[in-house]
């Protein structure tokens, strides 16, 4: 499946009042896996930033004036969107801005779930965190997923932050990466299978990697209630 991790930032929270959207970050997903394919562009909205979206973002008015108008990427962005499934975080926030920069680019481009469809994280974690604080921040110190970057609010690092919270949150457990996934395969979507031409060398764990990943295993179990790999049973406990 392609999933698609979305985030805006805005002139303002109320798009009824004529906020429009500054910028739009998003970064794919292929089959539970970050892609290399990413979408991101600056808008000026040709109009003012409202001051806590300036505290939050960091993006001046100045700074928008040389950049492209939705309307100049509407057709690039619907491109990379079409078809997927969309990670938003509050995503009626987010539809909103998104539908109204699209009645204004032109009726032909017709809305969102026109193009994609689209699933809420918020949603998703207050069903499985209810009564808690479920912004991104609070998700990802939840799910031990790494922020200490984040000093404001931008795009496409929230999107890079939301698909690493939805993995987490949908998991409970970090997927496997043999590293055997490449470009070398094109198009085709066949990985090639690895050839072992010798027998492979047995690395032991050091005590600080076994010190490591318990603590992975304490905090997976903390974030999703319970822990496969301390499920397994060991050989010996077996009947």
């Amino acid at each position: 499946m392609r999933q698609i991790a979305l985030d805006t930032e805005t002139t303002g929270l109320d798009v009824q009042q004529g906020h429009r959207i500054i910028e739009i970050g998003a970064v794919e997903l292929h089959e539970r896996r970050v892609t290399q394919r990413s979408f991101h562009t600056y808008l000026n909205p040709d109009r003012a930033i409202d001051e806590g979206a300036r505290d939050v973002t960091g993006i001046s008015d100045a700074f928008l004036l040389d950049k492209p108008r939705f309307e100049d990427v509407a057709e690039s962005f619907l491109d990379f969107i079409e078809g997927a499934e969309l990670i938003i975080h509050n995503a009626d926030f987010d539809v909103g801005f998104l539908d109204a920069e699209l009645a204004r680019a032109g009726h032909r481009y017709g809305c969102i779930h026109d193009h994609a469809q689209v699933l809420d994280t918020l949603k998703m974690a207050r069903e499985r965190f209810p009564g808690q604080r479920n912004n991104l921040d609070a998700l990802c110190r939840r799910l031990g997923v790494d922020n200490a970057h984040r000093e404001l609010h931008g795009g496409l690092l929230d999107a890079q932050l939301l698909a690493e919270v939805y993995l987490a949150m949908t998991s409970g457990q970090v997927a496997l990466d043999l590293g055997f996934q490449d470009d070398s395969h094109g198009s085709s979507g066949i990985i090639p299978v690895p050839v072992l031409t010798r027998r492979p060398r047995v690395l032991r764990a050091g005590d600080d990697e076994l010190r490591a990943h318990e603590a992975r295993l304490d905090a997976l179990e903390k974030s999703a209630g319970y822990c496969v790999w301390r499920r397994i049973e060991s050989p010996e406990s077996a009947d």
